[in-house]
């Protein structure tokens, strides 16, 4: 008598389906990978640049008009009625962004004579600065070049005293170093990265589904939970990687700027301190400990020393 095909059959099936599907994502993701000049490594990154600068357009204007319906003033929104302690944040933050921004130009340029190949975007972008009235301690840059300072970060980076006021100005070195390092997230195309890696993960979703289609709904959920919890692992292990490259190239930028690398170490231990016992574990953050990254910056700093020092003079 013929054998009737049982469970072992059908389980055998579905996971050829998913082992498939798995296949094609990984020679997928193998496909679109590119270098990152300024450190190596191979990124997934299947948008192009028109397409992330747009996005980063579109994004920008809407987190700005977010910010204003929540209160929140973006100092010299209208540059005719610019004037007083706003003119100094919003002139401060500029100039900053104006050497760091000439530094990206000249650190690409000096890549592309190194013989990596890439896009160049530094000098593509279409640069704009502004600084948001708020308590929260932040700061970024959009792809295309459209950064925003808040002023809870002023204090942090600058005297330390618990109040935000033009003396936090009289030292810029420490939010050259915050600035720096959001445009690295920019210039390395993190945000590309990440959304790419957030459409693999989607479809690498869909192929498991389809593999459990006929399964028992309480295995469904339980597979589709362990493959939840191993991706995100893997995307937490990939923002970690980019806050660090991000540190990475703004320090570069930094030294290029003319602005006192030994400022990076030091601000991170002081973000260490104000954070302490409120972070979660560094194998859980998107971000590296500040301790680790203080210690990184610390790695750093004989080289990041020489060049300023080649570039800019004695340090004092």
């Amino acid at each position: 008598m013929p054998q009737r095909r049982g469970g072992g059959g059908r389980i055998g099936g579905r996971f050829i389906i998913i082992i498939v599907g798995l296949v094609g994502l990984f020679i997928y993701w193998q496909m679109n990978q590119t270098e990152v000049p300024f450190s190596g490594r191979k990124q997934l990154n299947t948008m192009s640049l028109q397409d992330e600068v747009k996005l980063g357009q579109q994004s920008y204007v809407q987190i700005l008009q977010q910010e204003q319906q929540q209160g929140n003033q973006v100092l010299c929104a209208s540059e005719a009625a610019c004037a007083g302690a706003e003119q100094t944040f919003t002139d401060e933050v500029r100039t900053i962004g104006a050497r760091l921004q000439a530094a990206a130009i000249e650190l690409e340029a000096e890549l592309q004579t190194q013989g990596y190949a890439f896009t160049p975007v530094a000098d593509q972008f279409d640069w704009t600065y502004y600084v948001v009235q708020s308590d929260t301690p932040n700061a970024f840059c959009l792809p295309g070049g459209y950064v925003a300072v808040y002023t809870g970060i002023l204090d942090i980076t600058g005297n330390g005293d618990g109040q935000v006021t033009l003396d936090d100005l009289s030292d810029p070195d420490k939010l050259a170093v915050v600035m720096g390092h959001e445009i690295g997230h920019a210039l390395a195309h993190h945000g590309a990265e990440r959304m790419s890696q957030q459409q693999v993960l989607q479809m690498g979703q869909l192929a498991v589904g389809a593999g459990l289609s006929d399964m028992d709904p309480g295995q469904q959920r339980a597979i589709m939970q362990a493959f939840g919890v191993a991706a995100q692992g893997t995307v937490l292990s990939f923002s970690r990687a980019h806050e660090t490259e991000a540190d990475k190239i703004g320090l570069d930028l930094l030294v290029r700027a003319c602005y006192d690398p030994r400022e990076a170490p030091e601000l991170w231990e002081r973000m260490g301190k104000l954070s302490e016992g409120q972070s979660p574990p560094e194998w859980m953050s998107t971000h590296p400990a500040s301790e680790t990254r203080a210690e990184n910056f610390r790695a750093w700093m004989p080289d990041a020393i020489a060049e300023y020092e080649r570039r800019c003079g004695p340090l004092k």
